[in-house]
């Protein structure tokens, strides 16, 4: 349920959001200010920017990840961030808590609170675009809403037209599995996943293949809407599911750099981030081996013959796997190689074993 208060307690699982933000802006920043003009950070349900505690929220991750950081001389392009908060108070609070740092935010920054709601305003945005016949800035767009009102898939297929945006979405399960409780979500739902296809999983009986009927459904509704790439990564206190977070990209790129800030989130007290497909696994404690990248490797290129080390990297890069480039040439293809599981042709000819620099030729040997 929403708070109803100003302000309230910082949960400990929302501390989980907070760290994967604050890892992908610090690699985000750097990259989109460098070769782009202009960027733009959208907290969609920005909330006060505080919590009870003093704790900073969302917008003041993201802001003071800006202010922290070590490369602002590869920065070049302006950054505007857009807090979009419905509550009038709350609103009003956040362009306080703003306002107190304004001697602290470097130039080429702007900062924006607006009082609406997310559908509403980004309509707004999104029809000016229309009108002007342009696309939207590159874009980074946190969607933390507190249940499933007010984040139609229809506003965010018309984010993920614009080829140079991102989104970071909470995906509050819950909610779905009160459904037979409150009948009244039905049109938040069919708003959430942009078609009533959702209530084919209700008669779902197991617990886990309901979760992954919805899950999947959900994952596949963004790609329609746009997405080339849907991570997916699950919150859980024990063994007890918490929430899901979902980030749409259309780039390889953006993709890798949030299964990194993923993997560097490592569990913080009874919580953990598991991968979605492969949940055996807890993110942030690296596995002792990386037999599933392997095998992975090995179902995708093993029937292709030679193929070039960039063919490999844009694959470990993709939606495909939950690991990022950094688990491939030193923790995988090296142990590969040396076990026989692989060969690599170097027009260098002094090329070492273990080194795959650009243009090496892979052939993926079945075992």
């Amino acid at each position: 349920m929403p708070p109803k208060t100003t302000l309230w307690k910082l949960d400990d699982h929302t501390l989980g959001k907070h760290y994967v933000l604050k890892n992908y802006m610090d690699a985000w920043l750097p990259i989109m200010r460098r070769w782009n003009g202009r960027v733009l950070f959208i907290d969609a349900f920005a909330g006060p920017g505080k919590y009870e505690g003093g704790q900073d929220g969302s917008p003041i991750v993201a802001l003071k990840s800006l202010i922290k950081h070590s490369g602002h001389q590869w920065m070049r392009g302006d950054i505007n961030y857009v807090f979009i908060e419905k509550d009038l108070d709350r609103a009003s609070h956040l362009e306080e808590v703003v306002r107190k740092m304004r001697g602290d935010i470097p130039p080429k920054c702007d900062v924006t609170v607006y009082n609406s709601s997310f559908d509403e305003k980004l309509t707004q945005v999104l029809d000016a675009i229309d009108e002007q016949n342009k696309q939207m800035a590159p874009a980074f767009i946190m969607i933390d809403p507190f249940g499933v009102s007010d984040t139609p898939m229809n506003v965010i297929q018309r984010i993920m037209a614009n080829p140079k945006t991102e989104v970071y979405i909470s995906f509050m399960y819950d909610a779905i599995n009160r459904f037979k409780d409150e009948p009244r979500l039905v049109p938040h739902l069919d708003g959430l996943f942009g078609s009533p296809q959702w209530r084919d999983g209700l008669g779902i009986v197991d617990p886990k293949d309901r979760k992954d009927f919805f899950f999947g459904l959900y994952k596949q509704c963004l790609k329609n809407a746009g997405a080339k790439h849907v991570l997916h990564f699950e919150l859980y206190k024990g063994e007890r599911l918490i929430y899901a977070l979902f980030f749409a990209t259309q780039h390889e790129k953006g993709c890798d750099e949030m299964k990194k800030a993923m993997w560097k989130t490592a569990p913080f007290g009874d919580f953990k981030f598991k991968s979605a497909t492969a949940n055996q696994f807890t993110l942030g404690l690296e596995p002792a081996s990386f037999t599933q990248l392997r095998e992975a490797l090995q179902d995708e290129f093993g029937s292709r013959g030679w193929v070039t080390i960039e063919n490999v990297e844009e694959f470990v890069m993709s939606d495909k796997t939950e690991f990022h480039s950094g688990h491939l040439k030193r923790k995988t293809l090296s142990p590969m190689e040396r076990d026989g599981e692989l060969e690599a042709r170097s027009s260098d000819p002094n090329r070492r074993r273990g080194s795959y620099k650009q243009g090496t030729r892979l052939r993926f040997l079945a075992q």
